[in-house]
């Protein structure tokens, strides 16, 4: 029997997927429901990837029966954490005349943005849609017409706490390894961090605890491997910790994996490993997105040769980080429409020409990020075309459903994307297609970029990350961002939260104090504390910050993004003042003050560790301007304060502590006073960063 598959932590109302691992399509799958809760009465289908719903909290065993043995699965359900939610849309907020309405529906993140899928209801003059969901903000769009360019949008905010968090730590003692779990409530829940409950289970298994939060294990019972895995309990569940002891290919991943894991460090003989923590150098590291076709230039093609060509400029910028957008066959500029998953695209280069790019950037000290799009396929792909013709063999790869209006079947799209149909992930070929294509790639680069991962599987991202090796990156494309997808899936967040907040700021819809928002909001979303959150103000999908701010909004919101903690990140021709959506590259005409301004902020995060793993804390500040924001880095060692002035011209920032008069970003003394009470006076035109002195530590 097989252990060594993780847990599911889930709740009452929310099915789990379930699926065999690097799974033979031609092989027999059974599942078996072997125990569940007194009370219970579900049930499991036949399917080789069922959908588990359980019915009533408690632990539920599960059996799969499979061409390599039986592989056991266990399920726990929490209690279901849904509330009421009611939509609404009334008539005076329609932009177009009633009479002109011939179809509304409602499209969000709660129903993975399906256009058409459900409709609200006609009540005393309001459009009116009514469901479960669990408590957060829930943003939404009314499609009028069913057009996603016609659409009153909005954030219902479901009341409720958000979620603990946890964080286990192994210890290596001379007979036993002790994992201790550490937990943290919800900033908004009535228990305090030492009352929450813990849970701890050895591979599938409840563990034999030492203690409420400790696990003991003895050297002699390692073995081969094991994983211990834990989640806190409040008012909710927390996502899950998770810490491997023993080598990888001890844990039973080796054989089921598609390419090599690295080497796991070792402490006194025994390997220790947490999965959901990212690679070391990826926990601060400075992002470059380049959107690849309009890179190069106005009169030259982008190749991966004239990439490799630019590579001084990437070097001499600072950025430790490239990430591209798709390279592979597609009959598109921005490649998310795939034709070939194996192949570069003919007009980029070869395969042999994207390897001597990646290894350049190795050699300059820059990790290459690869967009992995598996969501969905263009409909140019072959299996596609098959599927449509009904070819057998085919004709489950794609999710068809009835077309509303012809009643004929149609390919699942999400939003308004006709031409790339949804992969479905119950189809073991569609998977073992999929997860070779990760195998492909996943040896040449350095991380992935994976888009539209809220459309794939929980399951399917789980199985991806215990195929790449340690040090792999794994960034996320949520839409909001939603912790459930660093439970043994993914390290590091786009986090578009932060995106907008930084664009109403700069455009004044909102005060700059406003980043501590986006700062709380994913503590009360609970998000592991070692998940890295991606910080930009643009990228491919956004306008460029320019189109709606000004330049002096531009500098501050570039330098709140590294300023905070995260992961910074530069969309291509940001730094050059670019204000076309995805533009040709400005070389010879950009913004070279600009540029200079963006290279000292990647400086002064690199020298200065405060900024990259210190704690952001509130400090005494007061502005007349609603536009500026003050706040402390601080790691134990060093303390700095930083300002931000979003605002035209310069403004001045009182702080009660003492500060050295040197502007680290721009190496310039700052002019400071001394107010009769004391403060200091900063002037900021766009961001300061000081030393405190030891007086005020």
């Amino acid at each position: 029997m097989h252990t060594a598959d993780p847990p599911r932590f889930t709740t009452v109302g929310a099915a789990v997927e379930l699926a065999p691992h690097d799974p033979n399509p031609n092989g027999e799958y059974e599942w078996h429901l072997e125990t569940r809760p007194d009370g219970s009465s579900a049930v499991v289908d036949d399917a080789p990837v069922v959908h588990f719903a359980p019915d009533v909290p408690g632990v539920y065993r599960l059996r799969l029966s499979a061409p390599d043995g039986d592989h056991e699965r266990t399920v726990r359900a929490f209690p279901d954490e849904r509330r009421p939610a009611r939509f609404e849309l009334p008539l005076s907020d329609l932009p177009i005349p009633h009479e002109e309405l011939e179809s509304v529906c409602i499209a969000g993140p709660f129903n993975e943005h399906l256009v058409g899928r459900d409709r609200p209801t006609y009540e005393n003059g309001a459009y009116v849609y009514e469901t479960e969901l669990p408590p957060g903000e829930h943003p939404y769009g009314f499609l009028l017409n069913d057009d996603l360019t016609e659409q009153v949008q909005g954030t219902l905010t479901v009341p409720g706490p958000g979620r603990p968090r946890i964080h286990l730590d192994a210890t290596v003692e001379t007979d036993s390894v002790v994992v201790t779990a550490t937990t943290e409530s919800a900033p908004d829940s009535e228990f305090a961090d030492d009352e929450l409950t813990v849970e701890l289970y050895e591979n599938g298994s409840r563990a034999v605890t030492d203690g409420p939060r400790t696990v003991r294990i003895p050297r002699n019972d390692i073995g081969d491997g094991l994983r211990i895995h834990a989640v806190a309990v409040g008012e909710r569940h927390s996502i899950a910790d998770c810490v491997e002891i023993g080598g990888k290919s001890e844990l039973g991943l080796s054989e089921r994996s598609g390419s090599e894991r690295s080497e796991v460090p070792r402490s006194e003989g025994v390997g220790i490993h947490r999965p959901n923590d990212p690679p070391e150098w990826a926990e601060s590291a400075t992002v470059y997105e380049i959107f690849v076709r309009s890179f190069a230039g106005e009169t030259v093609d982008t190749t991966f040769e004239e990439l490799e060509r630019r590579l001084p400029y990437l070097e001499w910028l600072g950025v430790d980080c490239v990430w591209l957008t798709p390279i592979l066959g597609s009959p598109t500029d921005h490649g998310y429409h795939t034709t070939n998953y194996f192949e570069t695209a003919e007009d980029l280069g070869t395969r042999g020409e994207f390897e001597s790019f990646v290894s350049a950037c190795h050699d300059a000290g820059i990790r290459v990020v690869f967009d992995l799009v598996i969501n969905h396929s263009s409909r140019d792909h072959p299996a596609f075309q098959m599927s449509a013709a009904g070819v057998p063999e085919y004709r489950d790869w794609y999710i068809w459903e009835e077309d509303e209006e012809t009643g004929e079947p149609k390919a699942q799209r999400y939003f308004n994307w006709d031409r790339i149909p949804n992969y479905n992930f119950d189809s073991l070929a569609v998977r073992r297609f999929l997860l070779d294509v990760v195998d492909e790639w996943a040896g040449v680069v350095d991380g992935f970029r994976c888009d539209v991962a809220w459309g794939v599987p929980h399951e399917f991202w789980k199985e991806l990350a215990a195929r790449v090796p340690d040090d792999f990156l794994l960034l996320d494309e949520t839409i909001p961002r939603d912790p459930a997808y660093h439970e043994g899936e993914f390290t590091i967040t786009t986090t578009r939260r932060c995106t907008g907040t930084l664009r109403k700021i700069g455009n004044g819809e909102k005060p700059a104090s406003a980043v501590f928002d986006a700062l709380s909001d994913a503590e009360r979303a609970g998000f592991p504390e070692s998940a890295v959150h991606l910080r930009y103000v643009e990228n491919h999908d956004e306008s460029r910050y320019l189109d709606d701010c000004d330049r002096d909004a531009l500098k501050a919101a570039a330098a709140a993004t590294f300023t905070l903690p995260g992961a910074p990140m530069i969309y291509y021709g940001q730094e050059r003042g670019m204000t076309e959506y995805r533009g040709t590259m400005r070389w010879d005409d950009g913004d070279d003050e600009l540029t200079a301004f963006h290279r000292s902020l990647v400086e002064v995060r690199n020298e200065h560790p405060v900024l990259e793993g210190g704690t952001v804390e509130g400090i005494e500040w007061e502005s007349e301007s609603s536009s500026v924001v003050a706040f402390a880095r601080d790691d134990g060692e060093s303390r700095v304060v930083v300002a931000l002035n979003f605002a035209d011209g310069s403004e001045t920032v009182r702080i009660g502590e003492r500060v050295e008069d040197v502007n680290l970003v721009s190496g310039e003394r700052v002019p400071t006073a001394t107010g009769r009470d004391s403060k200091v006076e900063l002037s900021v035109s766009d961001v300061v960063v000081v030393r405190t002195t030891e007086e005020s530590k």
